[in-house]
């Protein structure tokens, strides 16, 4: 007998507004849930853009209040980067990683390695103004699905993505900054394969996969899908954080 079929579907939601400063994101969600004509369900996951979610927390600063230090004025010459951008970037950052014309890779005070510390211009509005990521994006996670929980009864995961790029391809990817309610990281060694080989290295990123998969209807520029859907994730539901995704230092070999 065949296994059933496995299904993982990804809903965009509609009727989602211009999130501003302080807006509280949970009854937008449960808008945007009654104009696509759901609700949430056991199991589900909420895949939300950093975008709103550092929009709803105020993660702005503007370019013209900030002071370039000498070290911003140095990484200008060599990027060719506003030097009052750097000066944020810097802010952000534990480590500079890697620097080449137009291209500053770093470790973010997070964690993350990415671009820029995830500092970004687009699709903020004003000019001479950046979003910076969430402060806690792990813990953004867990204050949404406990409003969601409380004004619904009902417990989901909720995953906050954004777009990377990646060190050994090209593109931009849909990457989990925060999670809560499902596992980051799934661990399958000593699981048997086809074959009854126990696995021994295996451990996937479920929480970006999800990310990455919800990032393919949400769009990368003018689309307005900040809110996916997900029913049929197929992990349990368990307290994960984006921290788990983040590789040691000291097992990291190109660093």
């Amino acid at each position: 007998m065949e296994p059933a079929a496995a299904r993982l579907e990804l809903l965009a939601l509609s009727g989602v507004p211009l999130v501003r400063p302080g807006d509280d994101l949970a009854p937008i969600v449960l808008q945007a849930l009654r104009l696509s004509g759901r609700s949430l369900e056991p199991g589900d996951v909420l895949v939300v853009a950093q975008k709103i979610v550092s929009k709803s927390e105020d993660r702005y600063v503007e370019l013209a209040a900030v002071e370039p230090s000498p070290k911003a004025m140095e990484l200008a010459e060599v990027t060719g980067k506003d030097p009052a951008l750097l000066e944020v970037i810097l802010r952000e950052s534990r480590d500079v990683v890697r620097v080449r014309n137009d291209v500053l890779i770093v470790e973010h005070r997070l964690g993350f390695v990415l671009a820029n510390a995830g500092v970004d211009a687009s699709n903020v509005g004003e000019q001479g103004r950046v979003l910076l990521l969430p402060a806690d994006p792990d813990a953004s996670c867990r204050a949404l699905r406990e409003k969601l929980r409380g004004a619904t009864g009902t417990d989901v995961g909720v995953v906050i993505n954004d777009s990377w790029g990646r060190a050994w391809r090209l593109g931009t990817i849909g990457t989990a900054l925060g999670v809560s309610g499902l596992p980051a990281l799934v661990d399958l060694r000593g699981v048997p394969d086809l074959f009854g080989r126990a696995l021994r290295s295996t451990e996937v990123a479920v929480a970006d996969e999800l990310a990455a998969a919800a990032s393919l209807i949400m769009g990368q520029a003018g689309e307005g899908h900040p809110l996916v859907l997900a029913r049929g994730f197929p992990y349990p539901g368990r307290e994960g954080r984006g921290a788990h995704l983040l590789r040691p230092k000291s097992l990291d070999l190109f660093r």
